[in-house]
Parts: C-alpha cells; structure tokens; sequence
C-alpha cells in the first residue's frame, strides 16, 4: 500500500467520523479515465473536495488545488494537511510554484482535482481559465464533476461524474481567448452533469 493509498484509507474514516455522515453516493465511477485528468466540479462547501476524492478509488492518486486559507481551518485543514496531496494556491496573486506543481502532477500522469470558479457558490458560477490552461498545456482530459450542496447528518452525499474529453484537440498553441471559450466549455459540461442526475442514477 502506497502512502496516498494509506492516507486515503484512514481520512475517509476520520471524515465520516468528525462529520457525522454515511458514505457518500458516487455515480458515472466507470467514467472515470486512467492516468492523468484535470477533475472539474462545482464548489459550495469546504468538505467538497472529500467527496469527490472519495468518490475514486484509492490506487487514483488525486493532487488537490486548495485556497491557502483553508490550510488554516481546524478540521478541513487538518486532514487536508495529513492526506499531503494538497497545493495550496495563495489567492489574489500569481502563484507561480503551484501551477509548476499542478502541471508536474498532471505530466506525471496523476489526477488534479480543481474547482474552476476558485470560490464557494451555491449555483453554478463563472469559471476561471486555471483548469482549461492546466488541461491544454498538459494534452490531458476534462473530467466534469457535480456534487450535491445538499449536507444532511446520516445521508449521502452525492456525487456525479461525467464523461472525460480533450477540450483543446487542436494541433496549435492556445491563445487566451481559447482558454476563455475552453473554461465556458468546462463550466457547461458539468450543468450537464447536474442535468443528468436522475439519468445517472436509473442507470445504476
């Protein structure tokens, strides 16, 4: 058992503890592509990042791209810290080194988990063009993800992911505005996903 697969194994215990909540749900798991994957979802809480890590299999080693403050929060935090495959991204500044890790986790053929809004929104907002510019650069494939806002002690949490595609198959240096129509893309595909949700779940 590799460390990322010890760490997964025993923060998912300690989550289910310190939060009070029955596993997760995760539908579309086949959807899930081998190698390296920019992982895109919609953000509304702090715990999302959990769930959708937990949504996978362990031996998919997932880096995370999580806001400097949370480092700092008492529990999310913590176990963020412990499970060690976080970069923590300082808002508000160009963070040069953690876009140099999250492209190097992305070569190396491991998944980056990204939350392109960069902010907690309850509704589906407005992506920024991280994820789509992590995506093209490395030539790896978008993997839309929608997880439920709905929190309840005892209850599922839910969480659907979609198909993976190439969002920039063009043989061609990407411009800015690519990355803008690319990031629209992104944000389009996983309001797809939520869209979906009764279809996902009839499947299984």
């Amino acid at each position: 058992m590799t460390l990322y697969q010890l760490a997964y194994v025993i923060s998912k215990f300690i989550f289910s503890i310190v939060t009070f909540r029955t596993p997760l749900k995760a539908y579309g798991q086949g959807n899930i592509p081998k190698g390296g994957a920019v992982i895109c979802a919609n953000h509304a809480h702090n715990s999302d990042p959990f769930y959708i890590v937990y949504s996978f299999q362990r031996q998919d080693k997932i880096w995370i791209m999580a806001k400097e403050e949370i480092r700092h929060y008492p529990v999310v935090g913590r176990l963020l810290n412990w499970l060690g495959f976080v970069i923590w991204v300082k808002r508000g500044k160009s963070d040069v080194g953690a876009v140099k890790s999250a492209l190097k986790a992305l070569k190396g053929q491991e998944k980056l988990l990204i939350f392109p809004e960069g902010t907690r929104h309850e509704e589906i907002g407005e992506g920024k063009t991280g994820a789509a510019m992590m995506a093209i650069r490395t030539g790896v494939p978008v993997l839309p993800v929608y997880i439920d806002p709905q929190r309840k002690h005892f209850q599922r949490t839910k969480v659907y992911i979609g198909e993976p595609y190439m969002p920039f198959p063009e043989k061609r240096r990407a411009t800015a505005e690519d990355y803008e129509v690319v990031t629209q893309e992104i944000m389009d595909r996983i309001r797809a996903v939520r869209d979906r949700r009764a279809e996902m779940e009839a499947a299984e």
